[in-house]
């Protein structure tokens, strides 16, 4: 799944792994990173609203049942 990330968002990913690891309380973003994390974030939640549209729209498609029965064959 971290292959599929942005550039941003495994930066962030790499900040709290390495916050972790050393125990520390905080996490400092510059004012950079910080609008490129909300960046990538809003894509990914616009992507997601996208995706569930369009599964609505998949979900309301009219079934249309057809049935044969040979007749007197």
């Amino acid at each position: 799944m971290e292959g599929q990330l942005s550039l941003h968002l495994k930066a962030f990913n790499n900040k709290v792994k390495l916050m972790n690891q050393t125990n520390c309380i905080e996490l400092t973003l510059s004012k950079l990173e910080a609008q490129n994390l909300q960046s990538d974030i809003f894509e990914l939640l616009a992507q997601i609203a996208d995706l569930t549209a369009v599964k609505e729209v998949a979900n309301t498609a009219e079934v249309v049942n057809i049935g044969m029965d040979g007749g007197g064959f």
